[in-house]
């Protein structure tokens, strides 16, 4: 049966892949974008591979842009994906960087869902909600800790809608990509060379030089798309899927250990 699925962030990454796949599958698929050159650019992509796609704006840090999404249209399923990544230590990062990732991956994600969840339950209808969380949100990387934090967040935030709305036939599951190579994580990583100056931060270059040597073996993000698509149309979907296994399995082991980890 075809869905009505609105995904956010769809310009890029595995949002874009996704909408695609969706779009492909026979799915009404609405691909939301956060500023209008990027919507002319899915516009023109889709009507180039022949897929029939609704492309809209939709920053998610806009109430007026949130607002007119939720008066708009009647979803069946939504893609939080939307997200943004600064990266740097966590003693010296600048509280406004912090804060705007909060902005767009806790509160914007947040406020939009909430629109959806109580349309839902003013049309007695089920829906389904899937949040692109993040590895780093079941454990903090170092370096990205306060973009972790943000992940940690959605994380609590999801098992709370999924206790919260299980009641209303409301379902709630999260996707945790690995490192897969979108451009995303590359930008964390150089976004901390607008802020850092190793004549004032105590923190040593080549701590970040590590890090951008450690991205060089990222992973196709088509797998990973595959994996939301899955969840998304998976009536039985699991709650939380790691990808790929190795990570989970990394994320569980350092799970426990955090049980026995000196201060």
């Amino acid at each position: 049966m075809s869905k009505t699925i609105l995904i956010t962030g769809a310009a890029s990454g595995f949002g874009k892949i996704a909408a695609f796949d969706l779009a492909g599958k026979g799915h009404q698929v609405i691909a939301t974008a956060q500023v209008y050159p990027q919507v002319s650019d899915l516009i023109r992509e889709a009507k180039e591979q022949g897929v029939d796609l609704i492309v809209d704006k939709l920053d998610v840090t806009n109430s007026r842009d949130i607002a007119y999404i939720h008066q708009k249209y009647d979803i069946d399923i939504l893609i939080s994906n939307a997200g943004i990544m600064e990266g740097g230590p966590i003693a010296e990062q600048p509280i406004e960087l912090i804060r705007s990732m909060f902005d767009v991956n806790v509160f914007g994600g947040l406020e939009l869902a909430q629109g959806f969840i109580r349309k839902f339950v003013q049309q007695k209808k089920p829906g389904k909600i899937v949040f692109t969380t993040s590895m780093g949100g079941l454990w903090t990387v170092p370096y990205v800790a306060a973009y972790c934090a943000s992940k940690h967040a959605m994380e609590a935030i999801a098992e709370g809608l999924k206790t919260e709305l299980a009641a209303f036939n409301i379902k709630i599951a999260t996707c945790n990509p690995g490192v897969f190579g979108t451009g995303f994580n590359d930008r964390g990583v150089d976004s901390i060379f607008r802020w850092y100056d190793p004549a004032v931060n105590f923190t040593h270059l080549s701590v970040f030089d590590g890090a951008k040597e450690s991205l060089a073996n990222q992973l196709d993000p088509q797998s990973m798309a595959e994996c939301i698509v899955n969840v998304v149309l998976d009536d039985n979907a699991n709650f939380r899927n790691v990808h790929p296994k190795e990570t989970a399995d990394f994320i569980k082991q350092l799970q426990i250990d955090a049980w026995t980890a000196k201060s």
